[in-house]
């Protein structure tokens, strides 16, 4: 891998794995077909913005790879399987000694994030050292972690993981900047989450999928069958 400027880290696990939250929604070859249509989305989109010197999965998945080297995306195997931090930590190690100015880490399950809400990100990126968060909005997770150089601070996502990050740049003497996009913000981990991104209709694949699939109905049903629900 070479190339200067700022790559894109995506993390993808295993389709065996896929969205296990939701599995009172879907079932699991739904769940498996669902991670690999965000993941296209999100490549997607990352693909159409300008600003980026590449994209890069990491992932140990074969199908989720596929999809990834349909996309242009380079691959680098995800040996330890020991989740998100881990992944992105290597990935952020293999593009230092690349010679890579920043990265852009963003999850595989935000199907309504834009290029143009990616882009913006890029733009607003301060020199380095810099550290640009834009948070789930559900838990405060980390949606999108932009930094320069990649290895600014360290990282640890999850749940809350937004102001982990926000104090590991400040005890860095990083001002972070703190950016809330409603695509990027959106993540698909439960029910509820489904529920909003129906709301927004969209070209994105996972939008189609779902909707083929008949799960709005399915929301509706678990809604009238609800504890004291109101008919």
């Amino acid at each position: 891998m070479t190339g200067r400027g700022i790559w894109a880290v995506v993390p993808a696990k295993d389709l065996s794995a896929a969205k296990q939250r939701l599995a009172g929604l879907l079932s699991l070859a739904e769940r498996q077909a669902l991670a690999c249509a965000m993941l296209e989305d999100v490549l997607g989109a990352l693909a159409a913005v300008p600003g980026l010197a590449g994209l890069l999965v990491v992932t140990r998945d074969a199908e989720l790879a596929a999809t990834a080297r349909r996309l242009d995306a380079r691959l680098m195997t995800d040996l330890r399987h020991d989740g998100p931090t881990a992944a992105v930590t290597a990935a952020a190690a293999q593009l230092a000694a690349a010679g890579a100015e920043g990265m852009l880490a963003v999850p595989a399950d935000i199907p309504l994030a834009s290029a143009a809400e990616f882009a913006e990100v890029l733009t607003a990126m301060r020199p380095a050292p810099s550290v640009t968060l834009a948070p789930a909005l559900a838990d405060m997770g980390s949606n999108a972690v932009a930094l320069a150089p990649v290895g600014a601070i360290p990282l640890a996502f999850g749940t809350r993981s937004f102001f982990r990050h926000q104090e590991a740049a400040l005890r860095r003497g990083i001002e972070p900047l703190i950016l809330r996009l409603p695509g990027i913000g959106l993540d698909l981990d439960r029910p509820e989450d489904i529920a909003a991104f129906l709301t927004r209709p969209s070209p994105a694949r996972s939008y189609v999928f779902l909707q083929d699939c008949g799960v709005a109905a399915r929301l509706a049903k678990a809604r009238l069958a609800a504890p004291g629900h109101a008919s």
